[in-house]
């Protein structure tokens, strides 16, 4: 088995919220049987630890992170210890994102709202503040972000979520412009299009799961895009 120093990613450090299953687990998957070290950030302990034993079964290394993004306080108490073991981050990647409730935009729930918002927003320009030093620290830092369709085609009762994610892209790019000419950092936007995850099981409920495309094909197009050397602000979709 090939030291994980001579692997594509290897030396690497990578954090992937939302990686204890879907698109995120199989991202994390991806980077750690490329050599990172991937930090797996998630609310549930159980579902990080069968990721993390996964990446170590294929040769990589992984070290879990439970928390609840909603924590603002919480990120910030990652980021210190994070910073306290290593002088980079290499690679963030902004998965984990809540549906909320699929209705009208006059129906929407307030208090639901802003519980989206603050995950799928807020809890990532936290991120993005906490690990800036350490992403501005790295020689080839990229943030990803997990994006919808719904944020540039807005389709009807999915006002909330398309908000968010619309949000989350203007965030993300702005950032990668702030950053562009003083720090190796590149941003990216990832829509992965239609998946199998537990999110698109809630919004289409009566589809036949197996329709859709696998999260391994997403996480294979993201290890893809960091890979190579993208441009920042680049975006890419995921086909079937």
């Amino acid at each position: 088995m090939a030291d994980a120093k001579d692997k594509p990613l290897g030396g690497k450090l990578a954090l992937v919220t939302g990686a204890s299953r879907g698109i995120g687990a199989e991202t994390a998957v991806a980077l750690g049987q490329a050599g990172a070290h991937v930090i797996l950030v998630a609310r549930t302990a159980e579902g990080l630890e069968e990721v993390e034993a996964r990446i170590h079964d294929a040769g990589g290394s992984a070290t879990i992170a439970p928390l609840d993004l909603i924590d603002g306080e919480s990120i910030g108490r990652l980021a210190t210890a994070i910073a306290g073991r290593w002088k980079a981050l290499d690679l963030l990647v902004l998965n984990a994102a809540q549906l909320g409730s699929l209705a009208s935009v006059p129906a929407i729930d307030t208090k639901e709202f802003a519980k989206v918002m603050t995950l799928n927003i807020s809890a990532n320009q936290a991120l993005i503040a906490a690990f800036d030093a350490l992403l501005r620290a790295s020689a080839d830092a990229r943030v990803v972000a997990l994006t919808s369709s719904a944020a540039r085609n807005p389709r009807p009762y999915w006002g909330a979520y398309a908000a968010t994610k619309a949000a989350l892209e203007a965030l993300v790019l702005a950032y990668g412009e702030e950053v562009k000419n003083i720090s190796a950092i590149r941003t990216h936007i990832v829509d992965p299009g239609a998946t199998r995850t537990a999110m698109r099981a809630k919004a289409f409920p009566g589809e036949d799961p197996q329709t859709v495309k696998a999260p391994e094909v997403v996480a294979k197009d993201i290890l893809a895009l960091v890979m190579r050397n993208a441009p920042n602000g680049e975006r890419i979709r995921v086909e079937a």
